[in-house]
């Protein structure tokens, strides 16, 4: 691992990351200025870089709010002060996180649905085909000897 945990409560993180050659490993967005969650100005983790600080150590997912910075609240900050906070903070930098929880988001969404709802209308058409396939063999074997003295 590339840093420390401690849990706090029972959805927030402190975690503690050392900055490699790609940084602390992530991207963020929100801020007042840019809004990315409806009515909350908070800074989110976007995207997490591959073979970063942030994936190697594991802790911090994509869409966790963050909630200071070297102790340094991340309240009412523009989207470029958040950043710059980012860039100066150090080799070594603490995170205060808390974990992704289902809220509405003004931006993409970086969560995967949990049923794919084309597959449940494709078995749903299947079923029907077949149903309707079974039914019309039954009436044809059933039907059938009624069917040849007419001929």
């Amino acid at each position: 691992m590339n840093g420390s945990a401690t849990y706090t409560a029972s959805s927030v993180l402190d975690i503690k990351l050392k900055r490699g050659p790609q940084g602390l490993g992530f991207n963020i967005v929100g801020g007042l200025d840019q809004q990315y969650v409806l009515n909350d100005s908070g800074i989110y983790v976007a995207k997490i870089k591959e073979n970063g600080a942030a994936e190697l150590d594991g802790r911090l997912q994509e869409g966790d709010k963050i909630l200071a910075i070297n102790g340094h609240k991340l309240e009412n900050l523009s989207h470029n002060a958040a950043v710059e906070l980012f860039r100066s903070a150090g080799e070594d930098v603490q995170l205060r996180v808390q974990q992704r929880c289902a809220m509405t988001a003004n931006g993409p969404s970086t969560t995967r649905p949990d049923r794919d709802h084309s597959s449940v209308s494709s078995l749903g058409v299947l079923v029907a085909v077949l149903g309707a396939a079974a039914a019309i063999t039954f009436l044809c074997i059933r039907f059938q000897p009624h069917l040849r003295r007419h001929f």
